[in-house]
């Protein structure tokens, strides 16, 4: 009988010992831990994930290490922060980071530590991961200093300010309302002996802008801090034209069927010509297409050079009779009723059928391929964020990716997309916006408003104070 419980005890030690051995085997939780992904500022967040079996945790702990002090971010029985469970295995912790929230943070280097607990098999033991990840903390905001002088902008119109930010690998450029336009270096534009701190940037004041939007030169680190500067002196109001345009079977039966054809991201086929239908498709290629078609104009300016390739002022095509203007704000009616409002932004040249369209200057082909409502189409970079288009052609004589000189053909005007007649459809973009090319075609607004500021950078290259 003592012999039978010795054994069972014996049997049941060896049990156990098994037991303990195998629920030291299993996988202890998995940690990730997402965010901080960047250099951390005034906010900020700290974003992990825990994984075990259902999710079962006897322990999760965040603390942030920091010039040999710990401070406590997170754990389970003090929830700092929001807690959700995506899938019946993880938990998904996320809280701010950053001075806001975590005033004791310096700037310099810094980590995140993370440690995650869970009981084993029959829960005979405990199976813990730690999980650090190291970031830095910059509180101290980048600097920035105006370089260039007189910067006055036209409604619609362009500028160019010339700038030095500091550390010369932040974020900058011009700040527009909520849009951006980013810096270059100033040596991309042509200035000597100007260090990589100093930046050019072109940016505009759109025709659909108020007339006092805010406008200032900005830097911005990974962290988030930004410091900007205000530098306009003068904003000009430019009056834009009205005009009505009266629609007709002939024409509308004539332009959808070809832009829907080569248009399918609108996803529809043609109507039968001189059907009821044919002006509601008219409608949404002059109105949801022109919006498409502005968006995949605006992604040219991702790829723009950031080296200036021309050095005299663009020109407009030779001849030719302007027939429509910037920012013309038109009144369309069908059989005398009003049915659409929309703005054309560029100038319609005319001047006879299929003459040859030259480019406005130096640059590289971006798109010569059909573009929606402009039909065939061209878009030239001439770097920094400056661009052109030509709309409406009959046909190409350049390609993606071709280098191409003021003056040199690059195809033939013509009546494709949503023109009435032969003629170009000719404008500037600057950060893939469309802006008005009178600018551009004057020599006098080119020598001051870009030349002058380019030399005065090159003279004054030496320590300017700057802004935090």
């Amino acid at each position: 009988m003592v012999r039978a419980l010795v054994v069972l005890i014996v049997l049941a030690g060896i049990a156990y010992g098994v037991a303990y051995v195998v629920a030291g085997r299993g996988a202890p939780p998995r940690i990730t831990i997402a965010k901080p992904d960047r250099p951390i500022g005034q906010a900020g967040t700290l974003e992990i994930t825990a994984e075990a079996p259902n999710a079962r945790f006897t322990a999760l702990n965040v603390v942030l290490e920091q010039n040999g002090r710990t401070l406590p971010l997170f754990s389970l029985d003090k929830q700092t922060g929001t807690v959700s469970q995506p899938d019946p295995n993880r938990l998904q912790v996320s809280r701010p980071l950053g001075k806001q929230s975590v005033p004791e943070l310096q700037s310099g280097a810094a980590r995140i530590i993370v440690t995650a607990v869970r009981p084993s098999f029959l829960k005979l033991r405990l199976l813990t991961s730690v999980e650090t990840k190291p970031f830095q903390v910059r509180l101290e905001p980048p600097r920035i200093a105006v370089l260039s002088t007189h910067h006055y902008v036209n409604h619609g119109g362009s500028e160019m300010v010339v700038y030095r930010a500091t550390p010369a690998d932040v974020a900058s450029g011009v700040r527009v309302g909520s849009i951006e336009y980013p810096g270059f270096p100033a040596a991309g534009a042509g200035a000597t002996g100007t260090a990589p701190d100093t930046k050019v940037a072109f940016f505009a004041l759109l025709h659909d802008q108020d007339l006092r939007t805010p406008i200032a030169a900005f830097a911005r680190d990974e962290a988030g801090n930004e410091v900007k500067a205000g530098f306009i002196d003068n904003a000009f109001e430019k009056p834009f034209k009205k005009s009505r345009i009266e629609l007709d079977d002939k024409f509308i039966d004539r332009v959808v069927p070809e832009i829907i054809e080569h248009s399918p991201e609108l996803k529809m086929t043609a109507p039968a010509a001189g059907s009821p239908e044919m002006l509601a498709a008219f409608l949404r290629i002059n109105g949801e297409l022109r919006k498409l078609n502005a968006g995949q104009i605006a992604a040219f300016s991702t790829k723009t050079s950031a080296t200036r390739s021309w050095t005299q002022p663009f020109v407009q095509l030779g001849g030719s009779q302007v027939e429509a203007s910037f920012a013309d704000h038109r009144t369309y009616l069908y059989k005398g009723k009003e049915v659409d409002q929309q703005t054309h932004l560029g100038f319609d040249l005319a001047v006879t059928a299929r003459v040859p369209v030259i480019a406005a200057n130096d640059g590289v082909v971006m798109n010569a391929n059909w573009l929606g409502i402009y039909g065939n189409c061209v878009v030239l970079d001439h770097g920094m964020g400056v661009q052109s288009l030509y709309g409406h052609l009959s046909s190409f004589d350049v390609g993606v990716g071709d280098k191409v000189m003021r003056g040199q053909t690059i195809g033939r005007s013509g009546m494709t997309g949503l023109a009435g007649g032969d003629h170009l459809h000719f404008t500037m973009l600057v950060g893939g916006r469309m802006v008005n090319p009178v600018d551009w075609w004057d020599p006098h607004w080119i020598a001051d408003r870009v030349e002058r500021k380019l030399k005065d950078a090159s003279a004054t290259s030496g320590s300017v104070t700057s802004v935090r």
